[in-house]
């Protein structure tokens, strides 16, 4: 009851600049917000315009500077809060028909008529959550000034306490509440993935990783690993769908748990390509798993079926969290493993006769593109490069990725950019295909396959004060025309879309479509025997749903 009974005052000016802030995160991004996402986005706006407010009158204060009271102190308060109203109107009556702008180009249902009314009752239950939360902070404040202030005097210890109070809030939110949250995160993580009891049964072919001839133990792989190993299409569905003989596609996956050193990891995988004559195939595929561990079956499937089957995949795992957590937490973990892995294979694979060795490419989705991207060391490779490399979803921290953004033509959009002539890098996405330019490859090829809705590759720290390029281009068909930049709220619109980013249905958002990695893997890969009418039948054969794939699951 002590804490309802101090409660503060409301600040007007602070609750104004709130109101700003929330009445934008009202607007358009890149990923349509359903009710409770739309009410906690707007609830946290609210809140940090009120703090970032709250700072800077307590910081006035501190500094002992006079502010405005009585009858002008008023009349500036009725002046702010007459436009900020007008806007909170405008924006609630418009917030309906912009999400549907996004809606609509992913043909995804139009909201209910009730639905900004839903949202402002828990955009308010978010925001007195949140002040409550600030009034602790603000009593907190008060107690170490108070006591500074016997000390030293009142101005300096108004100052060192707000330092403190900053301080002891980052402490207690990094080493207490994330550090708990990260650990129980893990562990849940951990039992998802069936460790100890493993829901598939081992394989009983000598050749798959995880059998009783294999080094690489089966309960120690993890679901996503066990679930790529015995998924994907078998010898006989390829040979149906080409109508020509096929060899059973190779898959080789070690689990994180399987040793706590990456390269150890990465010598079991080496070990294991040699035993089951992963070097004897046509191609050869050095895979980054996403934070999980997933592999993405829309991807490897098809690359399976255009090849005849002739072909190896290899991959380890490196984290038990999801993308988002493992870049933010584990940025190192997937860094090392991919690193370790293409070493161990390359060196390997250089020492082979050239008329002998596999065509060698890299791919990965997701945060697997940004850590495959990171094991592309092109200075190692000048001698003897690879032949390619499929990136899908490439992070906005990718930092190959923003190089050769960095290299575009000045006329090519920023969300679909062209490099030079295209025969090195290229980009593609659901409406640009990897080859519309018609020009020819050359030695190397890599491509980017990346949507316009995608946040995971567009969003941008520097949001927090600055608009983004792709913001002053033209939309792209899959982002609604209504989009525009606001400072701050379009910096939490775009972290609240990386959370929701593989909701939207296949082809928008981080959830890529069969049909779009069919179209790279030709592009990049160039099988034999193959045209644009089995790209179509595959396409087909494969369907949309990315979890499902072209060749069914365990």
């Amino acid at each position: 009851m002590l804490l309802f009974r101090t409660l503060p005052r409301f600040s007007v000016v602070s609750l104004l600049s709130g109101l700003f802030l929330s009445s934008a995160t009202l607007t358009p991004s890149l990923i349509p917000r359903d009710m409770l996402f739309q009410g906690l986005l707007a609830g946290v706006a609210m809140a940090s315009g009120y703090l970032i407010m709250r700072f800077v009158l307590a910081l006035w204060s501190a500094l002992a500077v006079p502010m405005l009271t009585g009858v002008p102190a008023r009349i500036a308060k009725i002046t702010l809060a007459i436009p900020v109203f007008s806007l909170l109107v405008f924006c609630a009556g418009e917030a309906r028909d912009w999400q549907d702008s996004i809606r609509l180009r992913m043909d995804l249902p139009v909201l209910e008529a009730t639905s900004t009314l839903k949202v402002i009752a828990v955009a308010l239950v978010v925001f007195l959550a949140l002040f409550l939360i600030g009034v602790l902070i603000q009593q907190l404040f008060d107690l170490l000034r108070n006591r500074l202030s016997r000390y030293i005097p009142e101005r300096n210890a108004n100052v060192l306490g707000l330092l403190l109070s900053a301080l002891v809030v980052i402490v207690v939110t990094r080493d207490g509440v994330v550090n708990n949250a990260m650990q129980i995160l893990d562990k849940s993580y951990v039992a998802a993935q069936h460790l100890t009891k493993p829901q598939l049964a081992a394989p009983t072919a000598g050749w798959q990783s995880g059998s009783v001839q294999s080094e690489i133990s089966w309960d120690l792989m993890g679901e996503p690993g066990r679930e790529f190993v015995l998924g994907g299409p078998k010898k006989i569905d390829i040979e149906t769908f080409n109508q020509r003989s096929a060899k059973q596609p190779l898959r080789i996956y070690v689990g994180l748990a399987q040793d706590s050193d990456p390269m150890v990891r990465a010598r079991f995988a080496l070990e294991e390509m040699i035993r089951t004559g992963a070097f004897q195939r046509k191609i050869l595929i050095v895979a980054s798993p996403t934070g999980t561990g997933w592999m993405d079956p829309a991807s490897y499937d098809a690359l399976e079926y255009m090849h005849d089957g002739d072909i190896a995949t290899v991959a380890a795992q490196y984290s038990y969290l999801q993308s988002p957590l493992a870049l933010i937490f584990e940025t190192e973990s997937g860094l090392e493993q991919a690193t370790a892995l293409m070493q161990v294979v390359y060196k390997y694979w250089i020492e082979l006769p050239k008329e002998h060795r596999p065509r060698l490419y890299m791919h990965g989705m997701s945060l697997g593109a940004w850590s495959s991207m990171f094991a592309f060391n092109i200075f190692q490779m000048i001698n003897e490069p690879i032949d390619g490399a499929l990136w899908v979803g490439p992070p906005f921290s990718s930092t190959l990725w923003n190089q050769a953004n960095s290299a575009r033509r000045s006329s090519s959009p920023y969300v679909l950019p062209e490099i030079d002539q295209g025969q090195v890098i290229r980009y593609s996405s659901q409406f640009g295909e990897p080859d519309r330019s018609g020009e020819p490859w050359g030695r190397m090829r890599v491509l980017f396959l990346q949507y316009a809705s995608d946040p995971i590759v567009f969003y941008s720290p520097s949001t927090l004060w600055q608009e983004p390029i792709w913001m002053r281009e033209a939309a792209a068909p899959d982002v609604s025309p209504a989009l525009f930049f606001t400072p701050i709220v379009t910096q939490l619109q775009l972290a609240v879309d990386m959370a929701l980013s593989t909701l939207p249905p296949a082809g928008f958002g981080h959830t890529y479509s069969t049909k779009d990695y069919i179209d790279a893997w030709v592009a990049v890969t160039a099988p034999q025997d193959w045209n644009e009418d089995m790209s179509e039948r595959l396409k087909k054969h494969c369907g949309q749903d990315p979890q499902i794939g072209c060749g069914g699951r365990p």
